[in-house]
């Protein structure tokens, strides 16, 4: 049995936090109301579990990257990718595929925690930048130094998102990740 079978939530409970559940009216942010401590989520095995609950599974939980439990680490890898698209004048727009990490807003440099740095540069060689949601409505994109002109970590936005906040769908998201090679 490898590693990643061994992995189970646990105590783990920080992603029915921090992730919006638009189904039973959570904002992102905030407990669920069917969060108990220490037994879990009420609904767990019951039909009326959001689809979204049932679909839902972090990437610490589904893979063997070395990356702290969520509730260590205070972040929570969306095992989903996502994109921005990328203006630049004079250019035609392009996506850009990142990979999301909803942060704990009580731990705001999470994000930086080095085998989490670590393991997002080993994406950016495969295309993939970050980002990093602090809420729905709060984020930043985090460029990796192999994608940088510097050469350096960036950080981009922060607070209130200047940058488009449209959550896509499953067949925008393939759409536009196949556009660009990162899916077949």
């Amino acid at each position: 049995m490898t590693e990643v079978q061994k992995r189970t939530c646990g105590g783990c409970t920080l992603c029915c936090r921090l992730l919006p559940v638009p189904p039973l009216d959570k904002p992102g942010g905030v407990r669920c109301r069917h969060q108990r401590h220490r037994t879990g989520c009420v609904l767990y095995e019951k039909p009326e579990r959001p689809l979204e609950c049932i679909l839902w599974s972090c990437r610490w939980l589904l893979t063997d990257v070395d990356l702290p439990r969520p509730d260590h680490g205070h972040y929570v890898v969306d095992i989903v990718p996502d994109y921005l698209t990328v203006r630049v004048p004079g250019r035609p727009d392009a996506p850009l595929p990142v990979i999301q990490i909803w942060v704990d807003p009580h731990y705001p440099e999470a994000h930086r925690e080095p085998r989490l740095r670590q393991w997002l540069e080993a994406m950016s060689r495969e295309g993939w930048a970050a980002l990093v949601r602090f809420s729905p409505s709060e984020a930043m994109m985090l460029i990796p130094p192999l994608m940088s002109d510097q050469g350096q970590w960036e950080e981009m936005g922060g607070g209130e998102m200047a940058f488009d906040p449209i959550t896509h769908g499953a067949e925008d998201i393939a759409a536009k990740l196949n556009q660009v090679g990162i899916l077949p």
